[in-house]
């Protein structure tokens, strides 16, 4: 039962590939509103002097212009400033380093950083509690927003870009959250960075975010009890990495343009991927490492689509539970590493592009189980070198081959006693929300 509504989705999904231009004009910032009773300061004055000089809770305003940094703040105080306010980088260290709680950094731009990986310079440094950085413009720096060992803070609206023209490797971290804890990153634009990172860092929300043109669109590592939903990935090498984590929620993100992967989870338990749409990887999803003991992985309701293996599996395991699903127009719909199989893993009212079955009764479930197969998949596992003929026709016959001769039958991947028989959807209502 082939779906038809692949090529009209995705087609609407192509204004935000990279090849178009439109994807690369950035969104205008929602710009905070100037604070009452704040004190301006002059490009002529020297920044951190008025910082240093400021009462605690102080509220100080930048006028247009360049205002020379970098500046530390050690003290409760807001800074605020139109976008043509800039503080620009002397070339060393970071530009606005933040070393108290209760620090407000608002509205203005950041150009530049120290260049040392090192000493992690970056546009934005934070460490203390409730904080927020918020509709801040970045550029040229080489991090952009640190938060370390922090609580409460808010990176809300801002916007990140880094240097397309170098290697996504040698580039620094858009946003990272290093023992940062109960804080939430949302709604920003993240441009030709290299990873959002969540390390070591339980109890976030990294939500509603634009990620172009990196390496991780979120990596989370020790840390638990964490939320990544409703962002939207465009040309990143992978989407969403879960690791040595428990308790996640990955939700209603939309990964698109040519990764090597949609989502990972390796080592991790309880973790809900849920409601996601993946388009064109090289993976749709790699799940890797059984879960902790009473801890069972949900995957529900995910579009995995065009991909040339929609759901990987590094080896045969189980605690893992799949309903709901789509998949749709991938080379290989699941693929276990290793000659393994998925028949421990709970499979259960997904839809199959593939599925041969029939719907007599119209109650939208097939009436038959779908049993996958695929000699061209177990001859990957056995030989992974024979990847790189995916898609050959000789690969494509020895499929044939099994379907019409059933004395050649290849050892069964999956069952799924009650699959779709029409696809739900999934890719399509996003597009319409």
């Amino acid at each position: 039962m082939k779906s038809t509504t692949i090529i009209i989705a995705f087609a609407a999904w192509l204004p935000a590939c990279a090849g178009d231009s439109s994807a690369s004009a950035p969104d205008a910032l929602a710009h905070p509103t100037r604070p009452a009773a704040c004190r301006s300061i002059s490009v002529a004055t020297d920044l951190q002097a008025a910082v240093d000089a400021a009462a605690v809770g102080a509220v100080l305003c930048l006028d247009p212009g360049r205002h020379h940094g970098p500046v530390r703040i050690t003290r409760p105080v807001t800074l605020w400033g139109p976008p043509d306010a800039v503080i620009a980088s002397n070339g060393v260290g970071t530009t606005v380093d933040v070393a108290a709680d209760r620090v407000s950094l608002l509205g203005f731009s950041i150009d530049g950083s120290g260049g040392r990986f090192d000493m992690l310079d970056a546009a934005v440094r934070v460490r203390g509690s409730d904080l927020r950085v918020e509709a801040v413009d970045i550029s040229a720096a080489t991090f952009g927003i640190l938060a370390e060992r922090s609580r409460r803070v808010i990176i809300r609206g801002n916007r990140v870009r880094g240097d397309g023209s170098v290697t996504v490797g040698m580039r620094g971290d858009s946003i990272r959250l290093w023992e940062t804890t109960d804080s939430v990153v949302e709604d920003n634009q993240v441009i030709d960075g290299r990873d959002v990172v969540v390390w070591y860092s339980s109890r976030n929300q990294v939500r509603g975010n634009r990620i172009r043109a990196a390496r991780y669109g979120t990596h989370l590592m020790y840390s638990s009890d964490c939320v990544v939903e409703d962002n939207r990935f465009e040309n990143v090498v992978v989407g969403v990495f879960v690791m040595y984590s428990h308790r996640v929620a990955v939700a209603r993100n939309l990964m698109i343009g040519g990764s090597e992967m949609g989502v990972g989870i390796k080592d991790s338990g309880l973790v809900d991927v849920t409601g996601n749409a993946i388009v064109h990887a090289d993976m749709g999803m790699y799940l890797d490492g059984v879960p902790p003991a009473k801890e069972v992985n949900r995957i529900e309701a995910n579009a995995v689509r065009m991909c040339a293996s929609g759901i990987v599996f590094h080896s045969s395991g189980n605690q893992i539970e799949l309903r709901g699903n789509e998949l749709i127009d991938n080379r290989f719909p699941v693929r276990v590493e290793g000659r393994g199989d998925a028949l421990g893993m709970t499979w259960e009212g997904n839809y199959f592009d593939d599925y041969d079955g029939y719907d007599l009764d119209g109650d939208g479930i097939g009436d038959v189980p779908h049993e996958m197969r695929s000699l061209s998949g177990d001859l990957i596992g056995r030989y992974p070198g024979l990847a790189y003929f995916r898609g050959a026709p000789s690969l494509e016959l020895a499929d044939t081959v099994t379907r019409m001769v059933p004395l050649l039958q290849p050892q069964t991947i999956l069952v799924d006693p009650r699959p779709l028989a029409n696809a739900p959807g999934i890719l399509e209502a996003m597009h319409a929300h």
